[in-house]
């Protein structure tokens, strides 16, 4: 990660028999990257307190397959730019990455008018 401020470190539940497992894909299963983004979000938006519903997803990579029973571990800190920058690591394999970004409110606009 480049420098980042207020790293915090969280494990990702998934349980080996969680049910996306059974379908993605028969005889090798693999936790799909939505379920995966989904769990770490939940843990960003609880360890940092924020509402995550005012952040939108810049990127996301999947980089590597999370297996049934796969410890997952969590870090997350701030850029300089005030992104939320995140990795997940199974072990000592990085399985994915991604940044966060602050929604941006809008702008009102007047009736008949400019902004």
């Amino acid at each position: 990660m480049s420098t980042l401020t207020g790293t915090m470190y969280g494990a990702i539940a998934v349980p080996r028999d969680h049910p996306s497992f059974a379908g993605h894909f028969p005889k090798f299963p693999v936790l799909p990257g939505a379920v995966l983004l989904d769990a770490a979000l939940q843990v960003i938006q609880r360890e940092r307190g924020i509402d995550l519903t005012q952040w939108q997803i810049v990127s996301a990579k999947f980089i590597d397959a999370v297996r049934p029973g796969d410890a997952l571990r969590l870090e997350h800190g701030l850029t300089q730019g005030g992104l939320i920058h995140f990795i997940v690591r199974a072990e000592n394999r990085t399985v994915a990455s991604g940044s966060l970004s602050s929604v941006a409110p809008a702008v009102a606009s007047r009736p008949g008018g400019d902004a």
